[in-house]
């Protein structure tokens, strides 16, 4: 995964929040709050606090993107996993978990690759899901 940004401008060059929240399709919400979790997220500030990533902070924000939202770290996890120097350059995806890497949050702790979901779970969770979107139509 890399940003594609079709901005007309150098590969190097600093980007907006905006832009990259497009680019990455995360609201830029979840960035700032990614800025307070992960010190090494620093983008530089501007006057007004405007904020612009460097090619760095995008790399370190599509890693943790990977990590909480395709692999299912928590933040936590996904903190040490880049503290330890678990993330490289290589996708993340294409790597085979070690023994040491923090394991994404699952839902059962079945001995099989396959998760087992109990069906009152399930149902519980659509019931939430139906009330928070009810809350948010409201």
């Amino acid at each position: 995964m890399s940003a594609q940004f079709d901005d007309g401008k150098d590969d190097g060059a600093l980007r907006t929040i905006g832009e990259v929240s497009k680019a990455l399709n995360i609201k830029t919400h979840v960035l700032r709050y990614w800025e307070q979790q992960f010190p090494m997220l620093e983008p530089l500030k501007r006057s007004g606090g405007r904020r612009y990533y460097r090619p760095e902070d995008v790399k370190l924000v599509e890693q943790i993107d990977q990590l909480v939202n395709q692999q299912g770290y928590t933040l936590k996890g996904a903190q040490q996993a880049i503290a330890d120097g678990k993330v490289d350059e290589a996708p993340v995806s294409a790597r085979e978990p070690d023994s040491s890497t923090p394991r994404p949050v699952t839902t059962s702790s079945a001995t099989s690759d396959a998760a087992v979901v109990p069906a009152e779970v399930i149902a519980q969770l659509k019931g939430i899901r139906a009330r928070l979107a009810a809350a948010l139509e409201a």
